[in-house]
């Protein structure tokens, strides 16, 4: 009740006019912001920080809330679209969406992903109200033997549905990982595939790579075929979702929150874990497995709900541990310490306003969010009216801009198009792109738990199922291992029934 109390406060807060502004005004800036190809949200709020010097602190964090989902929103919009992913919590919206973009129904994605976005951002925000010290105790026990049983689990979950078969899913995932053990190790210091260039010891950024497989490797690969076909603009489509679409998506658009917010709110959490097991869950359940891969919306509705909850997740951890689980709260600490307040479990005590005003605008955002882009859809999807080879000339311009801005390094250029001669490979060969970008995301991250739990247990392969947490993971990623083969068992099993019904019958007669 007292949480209740406090975000009516809060609402009062954030309904004031000049806070109204502020919000409509991250929104579109990140939403502006996020359409770009490798300026995803964490870099819109640090481009943006200097720019809330003269404001308020309650200002100026219900901007940064506002940027936070409409960049992430932006992302989705040019991943649907164009393949190209805006960061990389929409890699996974690109799986599905850009071929419902391809056979004009663009818009309908779009709407599918701006809907998920509210669904996820207002289940995530009320879950951030009424769970968050409750979350927040949990995250505190979670450790290195969980945090890599959980990885593992996303590499096999990904391998397992991706791809046209599972040795190229897990050759896409080496490629990945190889990609992650370029620059300094964590431990050692020691360098590794750096090729003795001192650029190249931070490693490879992660939007390069998402930029570099997806947008270069994709502008390549219609390179290579505009030769035989003549490039034709794709149609739009009809700008609003049909009663099928609804049907599909109203359960993917409550499920994601599910599998989202928990991610969010854990330590080296964030939106890229969730999705990928959100769409791996929607596949699972569809009625509709014959469509993925070729444009099946409860892949887009899915993922983005849950990018969008683990977004509300994240600021669990920040706001009551001083903890921050992913790049932008990283950024948004920051801005917390230059207005001179700390993060913590006093927090809610010492800034209620603060707190509690941003939590209200995080509701006001969705729905800004929802308000501005769903009629927007169709204007989006109307980038798909530009000639092919103009608009791929635009992204390879686009993709270079974001790239070079990562680092501000010219050798970030040559990665850039040597990573994009590998997506150009990978398609010409069959290997999915997902498993490869998750292989970069997750691989330095889950050798740092590996190495961890090894250390806490004196090497022991033990210390890695010594959790009850990480015994029910690896009992799942045993599970999806094994479903085939006890499919076909049962398949078979199943035939020889038939088979001998077959033959008494005929037997009989």
């Amino acid at each position: 009740m007292d949480s209740l109390n406090s975000l009516i406060d809060g609402f009062g807060t954030a309904l004031t006019p000049m806070n109204l502004l502020w919000a409509a005004i991250g929104v579109l800036l990140g939403t502006a912001i996020g359409v770009l190809p490798g300026i995803g949200p964490a870099m819109a709020v640090a481009l943006l920080l200097p720019v809330t010097y003269g404001l308020d602190p309650t200002g100026a964090f219900i901007m940064f809330a506002g940027i936070y989902y409409g960049a992430m929103f932006g992302g989705s919009t040019t991943s649907i679209l164009l393949n190209t992913p805006g960061e990389s919590a929409a890699v996974v919206a690109a799986i599905e969406g850009n071929p419902m973009a391809k056979a004009g129904r663009g818009a309908q994605a779009l709407a599918a992903a701006a809907i998920g976005h509210f669904a996820g951002g207002m289940i995530g925000t009320i879950l951030l109200v009424v769970l968050a010290p409750t979350v927040a105790s949990l995250a505190i026990g979670i450790g290195a033997p969980d945090y890599f049983a959980i990885m593992v689990l996303a590499f096999i979950a990904v391998t397992s549905v991706l791809g046209a078969s599972r040795i190229r899913g897990i050759a896409s995932l080496l490629i990945g990982l190889t990609i992650g053990l370029v620059g300094l190790d964590q431990m050692t210091g020691q360098q590794r595939l750096t090729f003795g260039s001192l650029q190249l010891a931070d490693g490879v950024d992660v939007v390069i790579v998402a930029v570099g497989l997806f947008a270069i490797g994709e502008a390549l690969w219609v390179a290579a075929h505009l030769r035989r076909s003549t490039g034709k603009p794709i149609p739009v489509g009809r700008p609003w979702l049909g009663r099928t679409d609804l049907k599909r998506t109203w359960k993917p658009w409550l499920r994601g929150p599910v599998i989202g917010f928990p991610f969010g709110a854990i330590p080296a959490g964030g939106a890229e874990i969730p999705t990928f097991l959100s769409y791996v869950t929607e596949k699972r359940l569809s009625k509709h497995r014959d469509q993925f891969g070729k444009g099946a919306i409860e892949g887009v509705a899915g993922p983005e709900a849950a990018a969008s909850a683990s977004a509300a997740g994240t600021l669990v951890s920040m706001l009551t541990l001083g903890l921050p689980t992913t790049a932008v709260a990283a950024v948004m600490l920051a801005a917390f310490q230059q207005y001179g307040i700390q993060p913590g479990p006093l927090l809610f005590e010492r800034e209620p306003e603060l707190v509690w005003g941003l939590i209200a605008s995080l509701f006001v955002g969705m729905v800004l969010l929802l308000a501005l882009n769903l009629p927007l859809a169709p204007v989006w999807a109307k980038l798909l009216r530009i000639p092919r080879p103009y608009l791929y000339a635009g992204i390879l311009f686009f993709a270079a801009v974001g790239a070079y801005a990562v680092g501000g390094e010219s050798l970030d250029l040559v990665i850039l198009l040597v990573i994009g001669l590998i997506g150009f490979g990978m398609r010409r060969y069959g290997l999915p792109v997902l498993p490869a970008v998750i292989g970069v995301i997750l691989g330095p991250a889950a050798e740092q738990q590996l190495r961890r739990a090894l250390q806490i247990s004196d090497g022991s392969v033990t210390g890695l199922v010594n959790t009850p947490f990480s015994v029910t993971v690896y009992a799942i990623v045993v599970l999806i291992v094994a479903w085939p083969l006890i499919g076909r068992l049962i398949a078979r099993r199943r035939g020889g029934r038939n088979a001998a019904e077959k033959s008494r019958t005929v037997s009989g007669g």
